[in-house]
């Protein structure tokens, strides 16, 4: 079916008398053709019926050939003649009109909505859907708070009065990454590891003791098959030593006397002699955008998990023995999220205060001044920071 449409008056149109009335052949109807108006609906009674005149006060005239006999639109002769919605007008057939000029409703897509929090046999924690959470205990506070990210990759760990004693102790932060399934193991697993390895070898031993429970969780979590790996902080405070370890670049700081000391060092690809392990076991560090990263990609050289990359990201911790003394005040462990923003001194600085306020005490305080300091200074990272008090274990 073809359609043509003169428009009158209109500046796209060149205004040629030859366009309008001069040349029937054009806006005149042939025995074949239907005439429409915008202003008035006639149709011809018989096939043979003289064609009407253009309405002088109609702009639009549509001309349209009727169908060849023998198709399914073809024009019955003894129709009458109606309205153009009527279901024989035009000579069309019942329910043509609307067959043809009715659009069709495209079926409904019914897209399955996404829940907030997706678990592969790891429960969720609630610091992964809520994008703040904070808790107080026996001698420790921790905050954390989500970056950017849909869902909180960070977690943490807190033990008090480990085996009855209330000078034992055990905290943990744990830095996710490529989903938050390994910091979820791991803040389930490592302190029982841990503290069973401890309980088989003699207290010279602890240091050993330590690296069997962190590569003990390590393969546990790799037996899963889960994608995704974890930078982890520990603390475990036992018989007055102070006994930290780290995998990734999670960090520990202790203000001694009101000086920071780092009590871990950052396993990144920029140091020096993770690189040189790195290269020599077949592997390669490479800057990118201002970032060394491990086969390309990621950017800490330890950790628990990263299956991929288990070749040169090893789970073995570095571990550091101190004896807790009465300038010993309080220990910092925190995600990156804090560090890449605030220096350790910085950072000690700012909770002192609260920690170590005459009247009232605030070491929950000092957490939220941490991160909001981070975030502030444009940290899109998820930060954690958890503060302890190492006087309580004197």
């Amino acid at each position: 079916m073809s359609c043509s449409v003169a428009v009158c008056n209109s500046p796209v149109f060149s205004p040629l008398s030859s366009l309008f009335c001069t040349k029937t052949s054009i806006i005149s109807p042939s025995p074949e053709a239907l005439n429409l108006s915008l202003t008035q609906l006639n149709t011809s009674s018989s096939s043979h019926a003289s064609p009407s005149p253009s309405s002088p006060s109609s702009p639009f005239r549509i001309r349209l050939q009727k169908p060849p006999s023998g198709s399914l639109l073809s024009s019955s002769a003894s129709a009458p003649s109606s309205s153009l919605v009527s279901s024989s007008a035009a000579g069309l057939g019942p329910g043509s009109v609307s067959t043809i000029l009715k659009r069709k409703r495209p079926a409904r897509l019914d897209i399955p909505v996404a829940t907030t929090a997706v678990c592969f046999g790891v429960p969720a924690t609630p610091c992964e859907v809520l994008r703040e959470l904070e808790r107080e205990g026996d001698g420790y506070s921790v905050y954390c708070k989500r970056g950017r990210r849909e869902a909180m990759e960070d977690r943490f760990s807190a033990s008090v009065e480990l085996q009855g004693d209330s000078k034992q102790a055990f905290f943990g932060v744990f830095d996710g990454h490529g989903g938050a399934k390994a910091a979820e193991f791991v803040a389930q697993k490592l302190e029982k590891n841990i503290v069973d390895e401890i309980e088989r070898r003699d207290l010279s031993k602890v240091k050993e003791a330590v690296k069997e429970g962190y590569m003990k969780t390590d393969a546990e979590f790799l037996k899963e098959d889960i994608s995704g790996g974890t930078c982890c902080v520990t603390a475990l405070i036992k018989n007055g030593n102070l006994i930290v370890s780290n995998a990734g670049d999670c960090r520990a700081v202790m203000s001694r006397a009101g000086v920071a000391e780092a009590l871990t060092s950052d396993h990144r690809p920029s140091r020096e002699d993770e690189r040189n392990r790195i290269e020599t076991s077949g592997g390669y560090v490479d800057l990118c955008r201002g970032v060394w990263r491990i086969q390309g990609c990621l950017a800490v050289s330890r950790g628990i998990g990263d299956q991929h990359l288990k070749q040169w990201v090893i789970s073995e911790p570095e571990t550091k023995i101190i004896g807790i003394e009465s300038e010993c005040e309080f220990l910092i462990l925190a995600s990156d999220g804090l560090w890449d923003k605030v220096s350790n001194q910085e950072a000690v600085d700012i909770a002192r205060p609260s920690c170590l306020g005459i009247s009232k005490q605030n070491a929950l305080g000092a957490c939220k001044k941490l991160v909001d300091l981070s975030v502030s200074r444009g940290s899109s990272d998820d930060v954690s920071v958890m503060l302890v008090q190492l006087g309580t274990y004197i």
